[in-house]
């Protein structure tokens, strides 16, 4: 009786055994195939679903430890699953390019007008200073110290004028068009300070 059952207790782990070989070479073709899938995709999907990428990459790691720990029956009922989430990964990423590409686009005509505004800025500030400057005695509702101010902003306003101008020398139309709308607030401010009429 003993020696049955130890027969049959062998028979069965057998079979057991048996039946994980077989699936360890699907469940591995299967994650094997994610992984590819998911290398064609990542570079893209850090910078444009970055969020998304973490939750597909959380997810294959969960079904690589369940391969390495020989549950294979976990690793095929959960690829579906994620090859699922893979697809809606490369659907965000195609999204989010899209995206840039229209912000992009929206970047560089807004640079068009911004770059004219603040170029004429520039000029008509620098002018009204050197006239300000070789006057002897400033004009009413201009104190000397608001003067003084509106000549150090303007400073910082080439600066600013400067990077965004370099900015999108190097392709970054959306960063400089940024920088060029905060100098041309900084040209709007010293406009009202020196009193200089907007043409």
């Amino acid at each position: 009786m003993k020696v049955s059952q130890m027969l049959l207790a062998l028979a069965a782990a057998t079979v057991l055994v048996t039946g994980c070989a077989k699936q360890r070479a699907p469940a591995h073709d299967a994650l094997e195939k994610i992984e590819k899938s998911l290398a064609d995709v990542k570079t893209d999907a850090a910078k444009y679903a970055p969020d998304g990428l973490k939750g597909v990459e959380t997810q294959y790691e969960r079904l690589k430890a369940s391969f390495e720990a020989k549950e294979y029956d976990n690793v095929l009922a959960g690829t579906p699953a994620l090859e699922k989430a893979v697809g809606s990964l490369k659907d965000a990423v195609a999204s989010g390019k899209e995206q840039a590409r229209s912000a992009l686009a929206a970047a560089k005509t807004e640079w068009e007008g911004l770059s004219a505004d603040v170029s004429r800025q520039v000029e008509s500030i620098q002018a009204r200073i050197d006239e300000l400057s070789k006057a002897k005695r400033l004009p009413w509702g201009i104190k000397k110290d608001e003067f003084e101010g509106s000549k150090s902003a303007f400073e910082s306003m080439k600066t600013q004028w400067q990077e965004a101008t370099a900015e999108y020398n190097k392709g970054d139309a959306i960063e400089a068009s940024a920088k060029a709308k905060t100098a041309k607030g900084m040209g709007d401010q010293i406009y009202d300070q020196l009193k200089i009429k907007q043409t």
